[in-house]
């Protein structure tokens, strides 16, 4: 009896320790778990914040890899933004890359899910989540050194805004015409992107007072034009100069506003082109231009001051206007030669 009970104490044993082996002889030991692959550098680690630029081309690259040297592991990326693109290579370690050029109406916070697993273990899984930032292009200068600027049509009428936003003050109303019922255009001084993807441009206003420049939005207006031609008129030295990128072209004397009716000063641009006229006191021909005078605006169209030739050359140079600039006949036709709309005018 005292032999029967040490084997069943042995038997019992080896039931608790997991060794009796069954009747075929073969082990019955669970397979142990895959290990789950591991995110590696370069990828972005947890939590990583990145920053992404509107328009700019953005690329991320994805490392992963297992312990074990038969693995093989493969990265995807969920929730990826329209026009993200993602190459991958599987292996041990795999690698990826993910691109994307964002849109300007891209502009804000994207999650992006990575998912590393191995191909031979599915429940083999590491996550990971990382943010792109994508900002707005940054603000686009128009007025360039060497006398660059552009200017553009008016497409449809627009309100001119104090901000690049529809909620801003109303500055001026823009009309597709001018009074003489030619194309309206706007000189060009900066275009920025709202925070919804939304294109402005800051332009130079023909309104009261001068100076005054308002936003509007980009769909307004047609293509940009690019001018390297400037007009400066110098009321103190009674003369008109004409450069294209910094060259002088053509400087003539003038005629300007009397004391009581002045040439205004400030920074213009001109408008339109105005020919064939009934009365040789403007001469072969006149450029409106976006300045205004400040004492006569119950004036035919709101009395703007233009550049144009006359019947009286005898008195050039000197203040004899009601404030437009007058040059000689022959001088206001080689300007016509040399001067397009849309050009720069600085009145000192």
């Amino acid at each position: 009896m005292a032999g029967s009970g040490r084997r069943l104490v042995a038997v019992a044993a080896a039931l608790v320790a997991g060794t009796l082996l069954p009747s075929g002889g073969m082990s019955r030991s669970r397979p142990s778990p895959a290990s789950p692959p591991a995110w590696q550098a370069p990828t972005p680690g947890p939590s990583a914040q990145l920053a992404a630029g509107a328009l700019q081309p953005f690329t991320v690259r994805l490392r992963a890899g297992a312990p074990d040297a038969q693995a093989v592991v493969r990265i995807d990326v969920q929730s990826l933004p329209d026009g993200a693109r993602v190459r991958m290579q599987p292996g041990n370690p795999a690698v990826a890359s993910l691109t994307w050029t964002p849109t300007v109406r891209q502009s804000g916070r994207f999650a992006l899910e990575l998912v590393a697993t191995r191909v031979d273990a599915i429940a083999a899984t590491a996550l990971r989540t990382i943010v792109v930032v994508v900002a707005p292009p940054p603000p686009v200068s128009l007025v360039g050194p060497g006398g660059v600027s552009h200017w553009a049509y008016v497409l449809q009428s627009t309100p001119a805004r104090a901000g690049p936003s529809t909620t801003a003050r109303v500055v001026a109303s823009i009309a597709e015409l001018t009074s003489e019922r030619l194309p309206n255009l706007l000189s060009l001084v900066r275009e920025v992107y709202d925070t919804s993807g939304n294109a402005w441009v800051l332009a130079r206003l023909a309104v009261l007072p001068n100076g005054t420049v308002g936003w509007v939005p980009r769909a307004a207006l047609g293509s940009f034009h690019r001018s390297t031609t400037q007009v400066v008129v110098d009321r103190a030295r009674l003369r008109l100069t004409l450069t294209r990128s910094g060259r002088v072209l053509l400087t003539a004397p003038i005629g300007v506003g009397e004391p009581r009716w002045p040439t205004p000063p400030g920074a213009f641009y001109v408008r339109e082109v105005l020919r064939n006229f009934d009365s040789p006191f403007y001469g072969p021909v006149a450029f409106g231009t976006s300045a205004r005078s400040a004492v006569l605006t119950d004036w035919p169209g709101g009395g703007f001051i233009g550049i144009h030739g006359t019947s009286l050359p005898q008195l050039i140079p000197g203040r004899i206007s009601h404030g437009c600039i007058r040059l000689r006949n022959d001088d206001i036709v080689r300007l016509d030669r040399l001067m397009t709309v849309g050009t720069p005018v600085t009145i000192r």
